[in-house]
């Protein structure tokens, strides 16, 4: 009788604890305006408290300001439609997620965009001008799928699992210097904004599991940052009882197995705390072949996984944020391979998976 007492009220207490009790950050990335029409009224019906939005460096920054902290340095060209995105936000008592990467010319030696500044400095001056510029943007993402080498160069094959090369580790080295110095800019401005980082792939050209195992600075410390954010793509209903496809690899029914990751390698906060998991992008395509993935389902199929790892997400408190990509389908090309992969088919009728969304 009385260890059945004690059972119940430990549940009671783990239900009434603030990590349970605090809902999963709903979030979306799509356009601003469609033909001229604003899309918050769209975002705000699906509920999501969230709208994401990138910030490319290169496209900003064509030449080296001479005040890199300040936004309103000639060298600067800032999108009028993230003026509008944030401000739009703001209105409708929504967050916008901003997420930076690529690197202009000036700052990797006239490379490709995709890759890696010589001096992060650089990078962190002007994360810290985008955050004077935008100070209503509270959630940073600092790059995205930095695993894989399309996304931030210089990165060589790596296997999912074995301990990685002088080479790769400096790859993920060079990553954790970018983070820290974003992560210590934006804290200068606001100790309130929420900084993101790892912002791994599913697999990716170095694992989540060795990106989360090796992101190391110089001096040996692990870079700083509030989430760990992860893009869990997958060709399977999410299940976290489903054993690992690929060991070292993580899609939605993995985020168990990275939780775990990031606890051996990050432990917990000064409060005591386990990093949570910010899902940056997660989506089923549909409707048969596309260029972006190996796979497509049914429309309602996409919405019977949607509402799977909605429940996942609302359950589970190591996850803060859920984030869709994205609103639309592409548009009809003329290979036919386009995504489906929206809420919305680009005919403009909304797929069961948009009621799913709503209701999640």
């Amino acid at each position: 009788m009385v260890r059945g007492l004690l059972l119940a009220l430990c549940l009671v207490m783990l239900c009434a604890s603030p990590a349970s009790a605090r809902p999963v950050k709903k979030g979306i990335w799509g356009p601003v305006d469609v033909n001229g029409v604003s899309q918050f009224p769209i975002y705000k019906q699906l509920r999501a408290s969230v709208v994401n939005r990138t910030l490319l460096w290169r496209n900003v920054a064509l030449q080296r300001p001479t005040q890199p902290l300040d936004p309103r340095d000639p060298a600067y060209r800032w999108p009028a439609e993230m003026d509008v995105a944030a401000a739009r936000a703001k209105r409708h008592g929504m967050d916008l997620a901003v997420r930076v990467d690529t690197a202009p010319a000036w700052a990797n030696g006239n490379r490709p965009a995709n890759w890696a500044p010589n001096d992060p400095a650089d990078f962190a001056a002007f994360v810290g001008a985008a955050a004077r510029r935008y100070p209503s943007v509270r959630f940073w993402i600092i790059w995205g799928e930095p695993t894989r080498a399309a996304a931030l160069s210089p990165i060589p094959p790596t296997h999912p699992t074995a301990p990685l090369t002088d080479e790769a580790r400096s790859s993920v080295q060079t990553y954790a210097r970018l983070l820290d110095g974003a992560y210590a800019a934006l804290k200068r401005i606001s100790t309130r904004k929420v900084v993101i980082g790892g912002n791994s792939f599913t697999g990716g050209d170095i694992s989540p599991f060795n990106w989360i195992r090796y992101m190391r600075l110089p001096n040996g410390r692990r870079p700083r940052m509030d989430m760990y954010g992860h893009n869990p793509f997958g060709s399977r209903r999410p299940r976290l009882s489903d054993r690992p496809l690929v060991r070292g690899y993580a899609d939605f029914s993995d985020l168990d197995d990275l939780a775990r990751w990031l606890d051996r390698y990050y432990g917990r906060d000064s409060r005591r705390q386990r990093m949570r998991i910010w899902i940056g992008e997660w989506l089923v395509p549909t409707d048969g072949r596309n260029h972006s993935f190996n796979f497509s389902t049914t429309r309602s199929v996409q919405a019977s996984w949607l509402e799977s790892a909605l429940r996942i997400a609302g359950r589970w408190p190591r996850i803060y944020a859920f984030n869709w990509y994205t609103l639309y389908d592409e548009p009809p090309n003329a290979a036919g391979d386009e995504t489906h992969w929206g809420l919305i088919d680009a005919q403009g009728r909304r797929k069961p998976a948009f009621n799913v969304f709503r209701r999640g």
